[in-house]
C-alpha cells in the first residue's frame, strides 16, 4: 500500500463545526486534544480520530455535484494518495502516531442535515474511517500516512 499525506487537519467541540488546525496533539486512549470526542470513553472504540480522503470529497463533487470542505465532513484528517478504506483492521501510522482502524465511518443523516442534500448517498462507502490511537505523539499538515501492518 502506498504512502499518503495529511492535507488538513479538524478538530473541534461537540456541537461545533471543526475547525482548521497545523497540528495537534495525540494520546493513545484519549484521542485530539481539543477535539469532541477527546476522552469520551462513552464514544465507543474508534472515535479517537477519523480520516477521509481528499479523492472522496472530490469524487461527490464530480459525481454528485455536492462540494463540503473537509471540516464540513466532520473528519479529523483529511488524507490525499491512501485507501482509508483500506486500512480497516491494520496499523498505521500519521505522522509520529501509531494508530489503528476500527471501522469505516459511514455518512449519517446528522452529517448531511448540517451540509447538504445528497451527501449521504455522495459519500456512500467512501465516508472515512474510525480509528483508535495507539501511541502518543503530535499529528501535522505535511505528515505522511502509511500502513504498518
Amino acid at each position: 500500500m502506498d504512502a499518503g499525506r495529511v492535507e488538513a487537519i479538524n478538530i473541534g467541540p461537540e456541537r461545533q463545526l471543526p475547525a482548521p488546525v497545523e497540528r495537534v496533539a495525540a494520546h493513545a486512549g484519549k484521542g485530539l486534544l481539543g477535539n469532541r470526542y477527546y476522552f469520551d470513553h462513552g464514544a465507543g472504540p474508534g472515535r479517537a480520530l477519523t480520516l477521509i480522503a481528499a479523492e472522496s470529497l472530490e469524487a461527490m463533487a464530480a459525481e454528485h455535484g455536492i462540494e463540503i470542505t473537509a471540516a464540513e465532513s466532520r473528519r479529523n484528517v483529511l488524507t490525499r494518495g491512501i485507501d482509508v478504506n483500506a486500512l480497516v483492521g491494520k496499523r498505521f501510522r500519521v505522522g509520529e502516531v501509531e494508530c489503528v482502524g476500527v471501522e469505516l465511518c459511514h455518512p449519517c443523516k446528522h452529517l448531511e442535515s448540517m451540509t447538504k442534500p445528497g451527501v449521504i448517498k455522495g459519500l456512500a462507502n467512501r465516508g472515512g474511517l474510525n480509528a483508535d490511537i495507539l501511541s502518543d505523539g503530535e499529528i501535522a499538515v505535511g505528515d505522511e500516512v502509511v500502513a504498518t501492518a
